[in-house]
């Protein structure tokens, strides 16, 4: 995971610790002011919401106890983990940018690409100026690497 990866996932744990889960006990307690709670809608939202907040703590906390923070800053060379990578689609002459991270802290539209996903692992070890083609959902895909950046 990168050190921004570790930090953004630290940060969610704790807003979920310190603003959330006092926010929805205190809307259980509120609901349960209501009475009878067989037929109190807020009552069961609260509560839903509150094992939704409790599943994703205990997730976040899972994922950070075992998480591996590489400073990915250190690497030059071909693309690793943690690079930032603009490519152009050959077909389409698109071109994207996408920096290489552990699969907890991706997210596509900002970006960030899992290692784990069919173009990361083909552009693994690739350098500027090499083409690699991707076997994707939507069809083969060709793409020329641009430009490698770490930071």
């Amino acid at each position: 995971m990168t050190r921004a990866g570790f930090t953004a996932l630290d940060e969610e744990l704790k807003v979920l610790k310190s603003v959330e889960r006092p926010a929805v006990i205190r809307a259980i307690a509120e609901a349960r002011e209501h009475g009878d709670l067989s037929e109190n809608a807020e009552y069961h939202a609260a509560r839903e919401k509150q094992s939704f907040i409790e599943g994703r703590v205990k997730e976040l906390e899972a994922i950070l106890s075992l998480a591996d923070v590489i400073d990915s800053s250190k690497f030059t060379g071909t693309i690793k983990f943690g690079a930032f990578v603009k490519l152009v689609d050959e077909d389409t002459d698109e071109e994207r940018s996408f920096q290489i991270v552990g699969e907890p802290e991706a997210d596509l539209e900002k970006g960030l690409l899992n290692i784990k996903s069919p173009l990361a692992r083909a552009l693994i070890g690739k350098d500027e100026g090499d083409t690699v083609e991707v076997k994707t959902p939507g069809g083969q895909r060709s793409y020329e690497v641009l430009s490698i950046k770490y930071s």
